[in-house]
């Protein structure tokens, strides 16, 4: 109730009580009441005037209260109007639009701009107006062209009819209402407009210098056979170095012969094209997903010289393997044909298509076989063996023949072949024969003429002469056999851990033709065949290397190592091999730590130690390291022959070699350095050149710094070689499902003094151990076990059930990175299948050391 109200009424109450007190006491005078109700009447008026006082009493502190709060609610009214006014004053000055929707969304307060916001539609706001009434406004009058909500509806974007952006931000209000307030954003959305415009301008240059920087040429054709967009190679190669794009592609077929009509309609298959000046392009089509394709053109004309090359030089080893009276075979490890010569053919009366790539056991009786078994089981263990063998040829003649079957070992010490020459010795076993048949007529004799001694003395003295005669004949015989025996051994140890594939089993051949009594116009021709089959084996070592590197299947596997792991390792090599060529080697050492893939950073600097070296005549070589600001720089200097300044910008390029001869005539490819430079590109390493003709150069690659992360133990306490103390006695535990990697790694550690228990499987080891509680030092699993299990899964059972875990070695021939970071973190050690011996026993000795270290 007002107050105002609150006190009239107490005044018309306090009236209304005077008239009931007034009215009481006329009624007791008036009336006829015995003596004794004067005095109750008085009694009761008394009473009553209490009652009143009492009323009265409170009803002046009710007045007086009531008052005070008419007082308080003046001023407070006061305040508010004041504080409205502060309000209307603040709305006024936000200098964006502003209105204020009270719970039934009509408006209560709003400024001049928000007014204006809407003038320019013929829009006139005023207060009520409903929130629903103004959206609907806005887009009948055309005011918003269109709207975008943002997060949770409480930001909202206009897009108004004079181009301008306005954004929308509302907030709720404790009594159910909206506040607006509208923002001008024009001015940013024209700002962002234009980044994503320049943004745009440069991915588009960006991918322009992409594929300039390709070595192909590349072409990008829309749907229509519009020629959207060509690199620099492109324009090289179809000689259209003034090409403007966009531009029909099948207009440009009269301009330029590399280009088909066919092009601009699809290219479905892979197609060589000849072009007028002798080089052949490849030309491939690659369809997008939103239609169009990508055409690729590659120079394929060095790649098809060189194959031409390749069957040329085979066709001449072949020749000259096939006029050597040996016969001579070379069987892989599944005892199939990889190589034969023609005399070896002749002799068996097959074509040469039936041979190769035929099974043993397919091409002969199970008779022969069966008498061949033991001397190819020993030679597949290792061993090198010789052995006589009568045999029938194709044509029925039965000859005696001298088998040697020498195993074919790779870098790891694994029998991956045979090599396989047979010699007819039949007249050598004759000679053999007629000796022992000559000792036996000779004892005959004596025993008959024993009794006539002194007659026929004389006659005996010739037959003694002869006798001697015939012996020496059979030991020259026998020493010239062994000479050549040891020969063509000594010859086929001395390449086979080179030969990396059947081809380079030729230069056996060669060898052995070298050393016959042939004429000497022909030493000319086997020094040429074996100088070309040199040059066929290197090539087709680093065209792989090259061709891993252009396909991009290798992947870099960047860490951080100190330099010196790396650098002291090829000082030691290198200085040894610049000792033999009587150059001096000085090497200036680091402690600095660097981040990189530390297998392709050294075949970097062995490229660049191994042209130092070829082509320094006499001098000295330089290996060592410079601080820059950017990074570590390790250089590679020499005094030899340098290089011109023309040819600086091209020694990088493929097949690109300098034009001044190296101290050794080796027909280099001109690849070491493209090589380099493709992985420093993959590694992000800059490669740094500079030389002087005459005076030397200096080749250099410049590396990051990084930090070692800490390590479980000091790294002194790992040993760095194989140290012969650390593996004896230690209990190694082997599980790989190929039995004869079982039967190697048992040999190869019982070598080393280990006590070796080898399992194709977990239930095979669990056999022999029990897997949980027998005492072991080392655990080496094969990553890919039977039945789709794995050496990591089998390690981590295993050292769930023991008290203390073993530390683990994986080997395996998955190079993935996931694999290693796997590695990594379940701290296990790692080796790539083929395993060097030296390396798998360094790798053991570290592990064990390692553990040592963290139980004490």
């Amino acid at each position: 109730m007002d107050p105002a109200e609150r006190e009239q009424a107490l005044e018309r109450e306090i009236a209304k009580l005077k008239r009931i007190n007034a009215a009481l006491i006329e009624r007791v005078e008036a009336s006829n009441l015995p003596r004794s109700a004067p005095y109750a009447a008085f009694e009761y008026a008394v009473l009553l005037a209490e009652q009143v006082r009492e009323r009265t009493q409170a009803l002046n502190q009710t007045t007086h209260e009531l008052r005070a709060s008419n007082r308080l609610l003046a001023e407070a009214r006061e305040r508010a109007e004041a504080a409205g006014q502060y309000l209307a004053d603040a709305i006024e000055s936000i200098t964006d639009a502003f209105v204020l929707f009270d719970a039934d969304q009509r408006i209560l307060r709003y400024n001049s701009r928000f007014a204006e916001f809407w003038r320019p539609a013929g829009i006139r706001i005023r207060q009520g107006m409903q929130l629903e009434d103004l959206r609907r406004l806005a887009l009948s009058s055309g005011l918003v062209i269109s709207e975008q909500l943002g997060h949770r509806d409480r930001r909202t974007i206009y897009r108004l009819h004079n181009d301008r952006w306005v954004q929308v931000h509302q907030r709720p209000t404790r009594g159910g209402g909206r506040v607006f307030l509208y923002v001008d954003i024009t001015e940013l959305k024209r700002h962002e407009h234009a980044q994503r415009e320049h943004a745009l301008a440069q991915k588009t240059r960006l991918l322009q210098a992409t594929m300039d920087s390709l070595s192909q040429g590349v072409a990008v054709v829309a749907e229509s056979g519009v020629l959207e967009m060509c690199n620099q190679r492109f324009r090289e190669l179809t000689g259209l170095l003034a090409l403007e794009v966009p531009h029909d592609l099948e207009a440009l077929c009269h301009r330029s012969e590399l280009i088909d009509a066919g092009d601009a309609r699809g290219v479905t298959q892979a197609c060589e094209r000849h072009l007028g000046d002798g080089r052949v392009v490849e030309v491939r089509g690659h369809a997008m997903p939103g239609g169009g394709q990508v055409l690729t053109f590659t120079d394929v004309t060095e790649r098809i010289r060189h194959a031409e090359t390749l069957r040329e030089r085979e066709h001449w080893i072949r020749t000259i393997t096939d006029e050597l009276p040996a016969m001579i075979a070379y069987l892989d490890r599944d005892l199939r044909y990889v190589f034969t010569n023609r005399v070896y053919e002749e002799w068996y009366g097959w074509p040469r298509d039936l041979l190769l790539g035929g099974e043993l056991d397919a091409l002969h009786s199970a008779e022969h076989c069966a008498k061949l078994r033991p001397y190819l089981t020993r030679a597949l263990a290792g061993e090198s063996v010789s052995f006589e063998f009568p045999e029938v040829s194709g044509s029925g003649e039965r000859r005696v023949l001298l088998r040697a079957y020498v195993p074919h070992f790779d870098g790891d010490g694994e029998v991956i072949g045979l090599f396989v020459l047979i010699r007819d010795i039949t007249e050598r076993r004759r000679t053999a024969e007629a000796l022992h048949q000559a000792y036996q007529n000779l004892e005959q004799r004596v025993r008959e003429r024993t009794g006539e001694l002194t007659q026929v003395n004389g006659q005996l003295r010739e037959e003694i002469a002869e006798r001697a005669a015939i012996e020496q004949r059979l030991r020259e015989a026998k020493a010239e056999a062994e000479a050549a025996n040891l020969s063509k051994t000594k010859f086929l140890a001395a390449v086979s851990h080179d030969l990396l594939q059947p081809l380079n089993a030729a230069r056996l051949f060669i060898g052995a033709l070298g050393e016959q009594d042939v004429a000497p116009e022909h030493h000319e021709l086997i020094e040429q065949a074996g100088r070309s089959l040199k040059d066929v084996e290197s090539l087709l070592g680093t065209l792989v290397d090259i061709s891993k590197l252009d396909a991009g299947v290798v992947t870099p596997d960047p860490d951080a190592f100190a330099v010196a792991e790396l650098l002291d390792g090829l000082a030691r090599e290198y200085r040894q091999v610049a000792a033999s060529e009587g150059l001096a080697f000085h090497y200036v050492p680091s402690r600095a730590v660097v981040r990189s893939d530390i297998q392709l950073l050294t075949r970097v600097l062995r490229n660049f130690l191994s042209n130092a070296i070829r082509y320094t005549g006499e001098g000295r070589i330089l290996l060592g390291c410079r601080r820059r600001a950017t990074g570590l720089e390790i250089i590679v200097g020499d005094t030899g022959l340098g290089i011109e300044k023309e040819e600086l910008g091209a020694i990088f390029q493929e097949f690109r070699r300098s034009h001044a001869a190296g101290r050794r005539q080796d027909r280099g490819l001109g690849l070491g350095l493209a090589i380099a430079d493709k992985i420093s590109r993959m590694l992000e390493h800059p490669l740094g050149v500079a030389s002087v003709a005459g005076r030397g150069s200096c080749f250099s690659v410049l590396l990051p710094y990084a930090e070692l992360a800490p390590r479980r133990r000091p790294a002194e306490l790992a040993p760095t070689v194989a140290d012969e103390t650390v593996l004896a006695g230690k209990r190694i535990w082997v599980v790989d499902n190929d039995a004869d990697i079982c039967e190697a790694m048992r040999v190869l550690l019982s070598r080393w003094g280990c006590e070796v228990c080898v399992a194709d499987s977990e239930a095979a080891l669990a056999a022999q151990v029990v897997p949980g509680e027998t005492p072991a030092d080392v655990l080496i699993v094969d990553y890919h076990l039977d039945d789709g299990d794995t050496g990591l899964a089998l390690a981590e059972r295993i050292n769930a059930r023991r008290r203390e875990p073993l530390p683990v070695m994986a080997i395996t021939a998955n190079h993935s990175h996931e694999l290693k970071q796997r590695m990594r973190e379940l701290g296990y050690a790692l080796l790539h299948k083929p395993v060097k011996p030296l390396k798998l026993r360094v790798a053991l000795s570290r592990l064990v050391a390692e553990h040592a270290c963290d139980r004490h």
